[in-house]
């Protein structure tokens, strides 16, 4: 659950923050998709949203950043 009380999970609202360009520019390294990729890389993802770095075609929106953090912050869920 977030911090605002709605239920957040990787597949209604994370996976598809990443877009198909995201996931074929990191495929080397791991999966977008990937709900046990993502979790396993959350810290280093939540790194290159907070600095802009990431995604590859531009900067997330605040509210986007804020909703992967809140994931994180729930401890991941599916």
């Amino acid at each position: 659950m977030s911090a605002t009380g709605e239920t957040i999970s990787f597949g209604q609202d994370i996976k598809p923050l990443f877009r198909e360009r995201d996931r074929d520019s990191m495929s080397s390294k791991f999966d977008l998709w990937s709900y046990d990729d993502v979790a396993r890389w959350s810290g280093a993802i939540l790194a290159r949203l907070g600095d802009g770095s990431m995604a590859c075609d531009g900067a997330w929106s605040e509210e986007e950043v804020a909703r992967f953090e809140e994931w994180v912050a729930a401890e991941k869920p599916a």
